[in-house]
């Protein structure tokens, strides 16, 4: 059993937070929780906009960005694919086209 299928039966009271099976509490058929649809809103408050841009700036702090030389490196290396790549479709669709103008005037 994965993490994801623990944490699940633990939000639908299956399984105790040790990993343990849950103990009923409620006799069998009776449901002890509300539907989903019948809460309020979820627990979390939503956070203000101000604290949004807070948390993002932080979060844009621990990028790791690249050098300038890096920068170039890599900017060099997707133009060259690229230019390799269009140049590869030109070529194949130029040829295709060909043949086929070939098969259907003869």
């Amino acid at each position: 059993m994965n993490r994801e299928t623990k944490r699940m039966m633990q939000r639908q009271g299956q399984m105790e937070a040790d990993g343990s099976p849950a103990t009923r509490r409620a006799a069998a058929g009776t449901q002890t929780r509300t539907p989903r649809s019948q809460k309020g809103p979820s627990g979390r408050k939503r956070t203000s906009p101000v604290q949004f841009v807070r948390e993002v700036r932080d979060e844009m702090r621990q990028v790791a960005w690249p050098s300038r030389s890096e920068l170039i490196n890599y900017t060099s290396v997707v133009l060259t694919t690229l230019i390799i790549m269009i140049s590869l479709i030109f070529v194949l669709n130029l040829a295709f086209g060909k043949l086929i103008t070939l098969l259907f005037t003869k």
